[in-house]
């Protein structure tokens, strides 16, 4: 997206975020907040549309005359780190960046329907003897090879065997795979989801895609809290050192937090920094009975935000 001679700056700064990267993944990869009791890696992939001014950035065409660029993240669902990020013009399908995303034996894909394309999910990853878990969509053509009883208390409505009959999708996808329908009782949607997982019970499959949320609120906090929706410079070399110094800004909080092992959310960490910016407090302290303050009105902590 960027021409060569713009890509030095954005660069270093990309290279920067891969060494904290490093830093990172160990220090979360016994997280408690991930509820799964299994030993495999597990990750969910998506992207986020970050919108600009068309007028000042004419080569990221979007659509309906808008600007954008598109942020393809791997997100470690142990810890909520980042292990992968690609930024593209936000006219690239989703489904392109697959081609991108990095694959481990033995590791669970977390994906929404943007991301299903039968031959990607069959080369890349299934052929890479890694797992996937998506969103089916609703117009998949297939026929049940078995389908066993399942205790539907659990909202479990059915858990198949199926293979595609589409000529093409069988084509790109020869083998078979699990369709998982579950029911949300409290709010009465019902999901579909594809895997190449035989093994795993059904409602765990359906407890791994729940685990994808943790994605959004990644995209959420760092468009809210690291000043990546409003950009001070319009070149593609300023909004990719912009982002990329937002994205190491998040690794160095993660970082911090868990070397100085204090028991508070990443939000509250980071807001905190921003407000005690000039204190002489070690930052340890700051976090004690008699000097922390609950900072959960996001009304009210207004610096990173400005």
């Amino acid at each position: 997206m960027a021409d060569a001679n713009e890509k030095r700056d954005w660069h270093i700064y990309a290279d920067f975020a891969q060494v904290l990267i490093k830093r990172a993944r160990p220090l979360y990869f016994n997280d408690k907040e991930f509820r799964l009791d299994m030993d495999n890696m597990v990750y969910a992939f998506d992207s986020t549309t970050i919108d600009l001014c068309l007028s000042l950035y004419p080569r990221a065409k979007f659509h309906h005359q808008k600007g954008a660029i598109k942020m393809h993240t791997l997100l470690d669902l142990r810890g909520s780190i980042p292990i992968f990020i690609d930024t593209t013009e936000g006219a690239v399908l989703d489904i392109n960046s697959l081609d991108m995303m990095p694959v481990e034996p033995g590791s669970y894909y977390i994906m929404d329907k943007g991301y299903i394309d039968f031959h990607r999910l069959y080369t890349l990853i299934h052929q890479s003897r890694a797992f996937y878990v998506n969103r089916a969509k609703d117009n998949i053509k297939y026929e049940a090879i078995f389908s066993p009883e399942v205790d539907k208390t659990t909202g479990i409505i059915s858990d198949q065997l199926v293979r595609l009959t589409g000529y093409y999708s069988l084509k790109h996808y020869p083998e078979e795979f699990r369709l998982v329908v579950y029911e949300d009782y409290t709010t009465n949607v019902v999901y579909t989801f594809m895997t190449n997982d035989l093994n795993l019970p059904a409602i765990t499959i359906t407890e791994l895609y729940s685990e994808r949320w943790k994605i959004e609120t990644f995209f959420k906090w760092i468009k809210q809290h690291l000043h990546i929706k409003a950009f001070y410079g319009t070149s593609p070399n300023a909004v990719y050192c912009q982002i990329w110094i937002a994205i190491s800004t998040y690794f160095l909080i993660a970082i911090a937090k868990k070397k100085l092992d204090l028991a508070v959310s990443l939000y509250t960490f980071a807001q905190t920094m921003g407000l005690t910016l000039f204190e002489k407090t070690p930052i340890k302290e700051l976090f004690t009975n008699n000097n922390f303050v609950n900072l959960s009105d996001e009304n009210q902590l207004s610096l990173w935000n400005s």
